[in-house]
């Protein structure tokens, strides 16, 4: 990537709060800190840091941190003028001399990691990759908590007086969900059989609200990804769900300047763990995005249990000695090179 001192005279680092963003202009020639400013996260407050940012050049570069948190509202407004920003989701942080740490440093400090970094990254997209976002977050709040409902159902279930567990402890699944849901009080219950059977109805429609509620945040993700890359629900084992964990974690073409670059995004570059006379060693890659991963790996476990090629390829490579693990590393990869073509050419035209 083009050094930023050969496209833009200052680069203004932000660093985000909920109340407040702390703002600081560094000269890209010489590396000076040349104002700060403090605004407060209203439209006001961004206007107003746009007007400041005009008053020492046009050629200038925005880098932000957090700018799907704390900054996504300083960044739309940045996106709405043409702004350059880049993001700092997760920044390099040198270390504080003497422990110091203020706002204003942490801006500065935005600032000269842009111009450091060998690769900037560009926001995320708003528009149909955040109402998918939103929807994910939505969707996986309510599974897990019908998860936690299930599983304290259960446990009050085995521990519940006997003529609760006779009516219930053969049931599973659903059908255990919605024997509970059905509970009726018996005026012969002591306190303890009564109370037991009124918190397993209230824990099994709390079940049954919950699958419904991610049921149908589901099928607005199913809209949503069939207008925007109706495509790749075309590949073997992509769901609604997983679909939209991709295009969430890619955005929008030309984010992800290559087909590596997503896989490291993902978890799934192999990192060099050489030393001395090895040379050959690799290690497992935990960073990136940990629900891009999960989907890719869905995505494998899919194709190994029901893609015939799939299966082939895996007995194949346990032939040469290949671990199932090492064997799963492998086609996440070619999993990912697979997505990653698909969704920068675009969507299919009719």
């Amino acid at each position: 990537m083009t050094s930023l001192s050969d496209v833009a005279d200052i680069v203004i680092g932000v660093d985000t709060h909920v109340d407040t963003h702390t703002a600081a202009i560094v000269d890209t020639a010489t590396g000076a800190v040349l104002d700060q400013m403090t605004i407060p996260t209203t439209p006001t407050g961004y206007e107003d840091l746009l007007a400041w940012a005009g008053e020492h050049s046009p050629a200038r570069a925005w880098a932000i941190e957090g700018t799907g948190g704390h900054g996504a509202g300083l960044t739309r407004v940045l996106a709405r003028d043409a702004e350059v920003v880049f993001e700092l989701d997760r920044p390099q942080r040198i270390a504080r001399r003497h422990g110091a740490k203020s706002d204003p440093l942490d801006a500065v400090r935005a600032a000269r990691e842009a111009m450091s970094r060998p690769v900037r990254g560009t926001p995320r997209a708003g528009g149909q990759r955040q109402a998918l976002s939103v929807l994910l977050a939505a969707r996986r709040s309510a599974v897990e908590a019908a998860t936690i409902a299930q599983r304290q159902l259960f446990s009050l279930i085995v521990a519940a007086p006997e003529t609760l567990r006779a009516t219930l402890g053969q049931a599973t699944g659903t059908e255990r969900v919605q024997r509970a849901a059905t509970l009726r009080a018996h005026r012969s219950d002591d306190v303890e059989t009564a109370t037991t059977r009124h918190v397993l109805r209230t824990l099994a429609r709390r079940v049954q609200a919950l699958t419904a509620e991610a049921a149908d945040l589901e099928k607005q993700i199913t809209v949503l990804v069939k207008a925007w890359h109706a495509d790749l629900l075309d590949l073997f084992g992509v769901g609604p769900i997983v679909a939209a964990t991709v295009l969430c974690a890619w955005s929008h073409p030309g984010r992800i300047h290559s087909e590596a670059a997503f896989a490291m995004l993902a978890g799934i570059a192999p990192i060099p763990a050489n030393s001395g006379r090895v040379t050959t060693r690799y290690r497992l890659n935990r960073y990136g995005d940990r629900q891009l991963n999960r989907a890719i790996h869905t995505i494998v476990l899919s194709r190994q249990r029901y893609d015939a090629t799939t299966q082939a390829y895996t007995a194949r490579r346990t032939s040469q000695g290949k671990t199932p693990r090492e064997i799963r590393r492998c086609l996440k990869r070619y999993i990912i090179r697979d997505l990653y073509r698909i969704l920068e050419s675009g969507p299919p035209t009719a």
